[in-house]
């Protein structure tokens, strides 16, 4: 599954998190995953409805997801606002087992740590596990893309290996 904080739906940060999910399940699942995306800007009219049952059900299948790509444009150096809204329904502690794959895009390579020092962190908080390293992904990388996640790969495979 992954999840997409981008406040413009079907974005850049869609299609990287989309790829993503392809490539860990066929490098690493086999390829016979369903795989589910989770465009946040689909839903950002009622994200902020704390009795909203839609985001509990968005809340539910995540928590059921054994593995989630979280992917955020880089804004103002960390990820969107409205991941962290979605991010905040969910207890410190509830992704307990789930494995999660911080991804970011940007325009700017100085934000390159954003991925690390804000995404990864927030992920662990709530329980999640991140084996692998995050994605950072520059928008001057996006015709170049499968090249991109082929070098990420090489690095993160090992980690699938857990």
């Amino acid at each position: 599954m992954a999840i997409v904080g981008n406040p413009k739906s079907q974005s850049r940060t869609h299609r990287v998190a989309e790829a993503v999910a392809r490539l860990v399940d066929q490098r690493w699942l086999g390829g016979h995953s369903d795989i589910s995306i989770i465009d946040l800007a689909d839903h950002a009219d009622y994200l902020l409805d704390w009795a909203a049952p839609a985001v509990e059900d968005l809340v539910q299948r995540v928590l059921a997801a054994d593995l989630l790509i979280v992917a955020s444009p880089t804004y103002k150096a960390t990820y969107t606002g409205l991941l962290k809204i979605f991010l905040d329904r969910i207890a410190g502690g509830a992704m307990k087992g789930t494995i999660a794959v911080p991804v970011m895009l940007a325009g700017a390579p100085h934000h390159a740590l954003a991925v690390e020092v804000h995404l990864r962190p927030l992920l662990v908080e709530l329980g999640a596990m991140c084996v692998t390293p995050g994605l950072f992904v520059l928008e001057r990388e996006l015709d170049a893309l499968d090249e991109r996640l082929d070098s990420w790969w090489a690095a993160a495979e090992d980690s699938f290996s857990c």
